[in-house]
C-alpha cells in the first residue's frame, strides 16, 4: 500500500544536494552532476550564495540555505548534503532544523578517517582555498586536529582558478587533473607522514583515481561520503544463497 505525501509530486530521490549559485562546468564525477551517481538525486540552488561569499564565511544567507534544505525535505529526500566543503558553516543550523541526516561538508569524514591511521600519521587535505579553511570550519566538522592535518590549497592554480573561482565558464579538465595531482604529490613529499588524502572541494572527485595512482594512498571525497550515507538511508535487500 502506497500513500501520497502532501505537496509532493515526485518521488525516489533520497539524497538532496544544496548548490552554490555558480556557473562553472560540472563534469561527471562532480557532486553537481547527476550522472555521477548510481541513484537519483535532487538539486536545490541557493540564489546569491556565490563562491566568493562562501569563501568569506558569509552567514547572511543562512535562512535561504535552511529554506533550500526544507524544500528538499518537502520533496522527499532522506538526507541532505551540499556542493562545497565550506557549507560546513551551515551544518548545525540545517541539522537542527530539518530533522533528517545532514552532511554538508566532506570534512565531516575527518573524525572517521583519523581512526583509520596511526598516532603519528596525517591526513592530507586538498582544498579549494587554504586561507578559508580556518579553525571555525574545521571545528564545526569535528576536524580541528592540527596535529593530524596537512593542507594544500588550489586557489592559485590557473585551471582551477579560471573554472571555479573566476567562473570563466570553461574547464580544461586535463590541466586541472595535473594541478590536483601535483598538489597531492607535493603535499605528500613535504609531509611524508601522510597516509590518507581527503578532498574538501566537491569538484575534485573526478581526479581521485589519478591522485591515487600517483600517491598510492586512499582518497576520500564528497562522493565517498554521499555513497556511504545513501547506503544507510536506502538499505539494500540481499537475495543471495548458501
Amino acid at each position: 500500500m502506497y500513500r501520497a505525501k502532501p505537496g509532493q509530486v515526485s518521488y525516489g530521490e533520497a539524497i538532496g544536494i544544496i548548490l552554490l549559485d555558480s556557473s562553472a562546468p560540472f563534469i561527471p564525477g562532480d557532486v553537481a552532476n547527476a550522472s555521477t551517481y548510481s541513484f537519483p538525486v535532487r538539486f536545490q540552488k541557493v540564489p546569491g550564495l556565490s563562491v566568493e561569499r562562501i569563501f568569506n564565511h558569509d552567514l547572511s544567507l543562512v535562512d535561504d540555505v535552511i529554506e533550500a534544505a526544507l524544500e528538499l525535505k518537502a520533496n522527499g529526500v532522506r538526507a541532505i548534503t551540499g556542493d562545497c566543503g565550506f557549507m560546513a558553516l551551515y551544518q548545525e543550523q540545517i541539522a537542527r532544523t530539518v530533522g533528517i541526516p545532514t552532511f554538508m561538508s566532506s570534512l565531516l569524514q575527518v573524525p572517521f578517517i583519523v581512526r583509520l591511521i596511526g598516532e603519528k600519521d596525517k591526513i592530507g587535505i586538498i582544498t579549494a582555498n587554504a586561507g578559508a579553511l580556518n579553525d571555525q570550519v574545521l571545528k564545526i566538522c569535528g576536524a580541528d586536529l592540527p596535529e593530524k592535518l596537512a593542507v594544500r590549497g588550489l586557489e592559485n592554480c590557473p585551471a582551477f582558478r579560471d573554472a571555479f573561482i573566476e567562473e570563466k565558464g570553461i574547464l580544461d579538465s586535463s590541466k586541472l587533473e595535473k594541478e590536483v595531482v601535483r598538489a597531492a604529490r607535493e603535499l605528500t613529499e613535504k609531509v611524508p607522514e601522510t597516509r590518507v588524502l581527503l578532498f574538501e572541494c566537491s569538484v575534485l572527485a573526478p581526479y581521485g583515481a589519478a591522485v591515487q595512482h600517483t600517491t598510492g594512498l586512499p582518497v576520500f571525497d564528497y562522493i565517498t561520503m554521499i555513497n556511504y550515507i545513501y547506503s544507510a538511508v536506502v538499505k539494500q535487500r540481499f537475495d543471495g544463497f548458501m
